[in-house]
């Protein structure tokens, strides 16, 4: 975020994350299901960076359908049979500067408990900007090729790399008896561009990128396609294995380069921070007259028993992340700024421009965020600004580069221009929101969208345009009327463009729906500040909604025992409690709800666990451990199905204690909570398998 705006409020980053869930959704679909991307890498990047940066902020926002968790995109409609991957691909986290690969290294130290000045050895590769493809070995001989996918579940191409020559058929020397090798399936730039000139022989549509290229050939139901494009392949990594005969990540890229698979040329061992920052500069300064295109480069910690301890987060391993290239800026002109009425009643000011092009893509519209940044960039219509598709916001204005001619202010409207209810900002945030709340059409449909949206119910074939198209003839009005649209089948089939299919369809889609799962109910109700992280806790804490209801009514009489036990609940704060006592106090919230239980029945929320001693309990990390960081602690309580909790209370089941630990070990002596070391909590990892 730029160092001058305002920090988000949580109701206008609940509904930026929403936003951009739908965008980098459909981004990924772009990229990784149909190879047509319409915004660039960089674009990706700043969107799925802002994302992280909302998530950090407020981590009870999450949603469901979070692109933090997510990796490429279902293979969904795909000609090719889809394979499902023994070790999920992940991808990776960004840094954008040198700091932030500096504070990567230093996370690294804290997780695993390193002395400050201990040294953490990376490898340095070179980033391809290509399709991701893992190569399943046996006894040494290529099995199954398959693409990314969705990271759990890709693509059969196994005859389309037949063709590709950089991909051994059998591996060279001896090999463990299963070795899944992963990498980078690229068309080279002199390749590309003769592609390219040969479409425009014929007459046909060139390609955008050479990504574009080697993605298409590669994703063909007909491998001879493959086959007559000249696709090449560098290796990066492993998947599933047997066995791996080497202890580093180096050592381990050098053996496959043994058996016969390219590794990149540029991979190199980095003792330091300042060595691998220094081999950022070189590759970069190397990048254009490199054979491939490239867009940054992937440090990774060199230790393999390292690389295990740190685990991964969400889509992403710990122990790697990618130094993105920086973006490129452009300047345009802003023809007018309209104003954008979101569910929860923000108005948000959206900038129209004049087209322009900025890192390959063609940008017309940019949010100004707020009233607050708008004063802040001094922007008008009729202003030249700068924009930079990374960063914070895509697109993002950096700068008013004609803030000082003469022109009239933009007035930020007092009403709103949805439905004409007063416009205001609450004490204490800079947000302008409609009062108009239920009866501002902007908001009701909204909240429609929200409530059948990925994260929350999932009902496929509500999109926003049905909905509002279904709200403008009164079919819909709230979450519960969706659920009576089997009463309006004739009335749906007779508008253009539904016909009995699509008509079935939707009805079914939205039948089985009629058994929510619990946590997305609640989302999808969109109560102010419950996230879907903060929903799925709260679910697990009540596994009956009704009793979670009788609960929040009860907080919001101030009852101590009822504030206590949401307050207890990690991730629910004060701000989430007062919006569940209001959202339950409100008359006509209560009968939005009551409505929809009649048309649903979520069933008890039930939270699946592994099966290990402390699986469904609580721990408790109390005082210094001596062979593990907190963080790594709680990862492996997380692991085997615990729930890790910061405070004792009487629903602790197990306290793991080290050297120092105090207030917390004597609480745990006086509720007769149990209590172990760090030994005995390693024993019984150990035991978990």
């Amino acid at each position: 975020m730029d160092d001058h705006a305002t920090a988000p409020s949580e109701a206008d980053a609940a509904n930026e994350l929403m936003r951009l869930a739908r965008q980098i959704a459909r981004a990924n679909l772009l990229y990784h299901g149909q190879d047509a991307p319409e915004i660039s890498d960089a674009a990706y990047d700043a969107l799925t960076r802002r994302n992280a940066e909302l998530e950090g902020l407020f981590p009870h926002l999450v949603r469901a359908d979070s692109p933090t968790s997510a990796v490429g995109h279902a293979v969904a409609g795909s000609p090719l049979a889809k394979v499902a991957h023994a070790v999920r691909m992940m991808s990776l986290d960004n840094a954008f500067a040198d700091d932030e690969v500096v504070e990567f290294v230093a996370r690294l130290r804290r997780f695993l408990a390193l002395p400050e000045d201990a040294a953490v050895a990376l490898t340095v590769e070179d980033k391809i900007d290509g399709l991701s493809c893992s190569l399943r070995y046996e006894q040494g001989r290529l099995v199954r090729a398959a693409t990314r996918g969705d990271g759990s579940v890709g693509e059969d191409v196994t005859a389309n790399v037949a063709h590709i020559s950089d991909i051994p058929q059998i591996l060279a020397g001896n090999t463990p008896d299963i070795f899944e090798i992963r990498g980078e399936v690229y068309m080279a730039k002199a390749d590309f561009a003769a592609l390219n000139a040969g479409q425009a022989e014929r007459g046909e549509k060139l390609f955008a990128n050479p990504r574009n290229a080697a993605a298409g050939a590669l994703r063909q139901k007909d491998a001879s396609v493959t086959a007559a494009r000249p696709l090449r392949f560098l290796a990066h990594g492993w998947g599933a294995a047997s066995e791996v005969p080497e202890s580093t990540q180096f050592a381990m890229m050098r053996r496959i380069a043994d058996w016969g698979v390219p590794v990149s040329p540029l991979l190199r061992p980095c003792e330091t921070v300042d060595d691998a920052l220094a081999q950022y500069s070189r590759i970069a300064a190397l990048r254009a007259a490199l054979p491939y295109e490239i867009d940054g480069l992937v440090y990774k910690v060199d230790r393999l028993d390292w690389q295990a301890r740190l685990g991964f987060v969400a889509k992403a391993p710990r122990w790697a992340i990618a130094r993105k290239f920086p973006a490129e800026r452009a300047e345009t002109v802003v023809e007018a700024i309209d104003i954008q009425v979101g569910r929860t009643g923000k108005l948000t000011p959206v900038g129209r421009l004049a087209p322009v092009l900025v890192g390959g893509v063609t940008v017309t519209n940019v949010t100004l965020h707020n009233r607050d940044e708008i004063a802040r960039l001094g922007v008008r219509v009729g202003d030249r600004v700068a924009l930079q598709r990374a960063g914070d916001v895509i697109p993002q204005v950096v700068e008013n580069v004609s803030r000082d001619e003469l022109r009239a202010a933009f007035v930020f409207p007092d009403h709103c221009p949805e439905c004409g209810s007063e416009a205001v900002a609450e004490d204490g945030e800079v947000d302008v929101r409609c009062t108009g709340g239920l009866v501002c059409p902007a908001q009701r449909t909204e909240r429609l969208r929200h409530f059948v949206s990925r994260g929350a119910l999932d009902i496929e074939g509500l999109g926003e345009k049905t909905i509002g198209e279904f709200f403008a003839l009164g079919w819909l009005d709230s979450p519960a009327d969706i659920f009576r649209l089997d009463q309006r089948r004739e009335a749906i089939l007779a508008l253009p463009g539904w016909q009995d299919k699509s008509v079935d369809n939707l009805l079914a889609s939205i039948e089985v729906r009629r058994r929510p799962d619990a946590a997305r109910l609640l989302f999808g109700l969109g109560i102010r500040h419950v996230g879907a992280v903060t929903a799925r806790d709260l679910c697990r804490r009540f596994a009956r909604l009704e009793v979670l209801r009788d609960v929040a009514a009860r907080a919001k009489g101030d009852d101590a025992e009822a504030l206590a036990e949401l307050a207890g609940i990690d991730g629910v704060g004060p701000a989430v409690i007062a919006a569940l006592g209001d959202f339950f106090h409100e008359p006509h919230n209560v009968a939005v709800w009551e409505d929809l239980l009649v048309q649903v029945s979520p069933p008890d929320y039930v939270v699946e666990t592994r099966a290990s001693e402390v699986a469904g309990k609580t721990v408790v990390f109390t005082g210094k451990l001596e062979t593990m960081s907190r963080d790594e602690a709680k990862a492996q309580a997380e692991r085997l199905g615990a729930r890790s909790a910061g405070s004792v209370s009487a629903k602790t089941d197990l306290v793991v204690a080290g050297p120092g630990a105090g207030s917390k070990l004597k609480q745990a002596a006086a509720l007769g909570v149990a209590v172990i070391d760090e030994a005995e909590w390693a024993a019984l990892v150990a035991r978990a398998g």
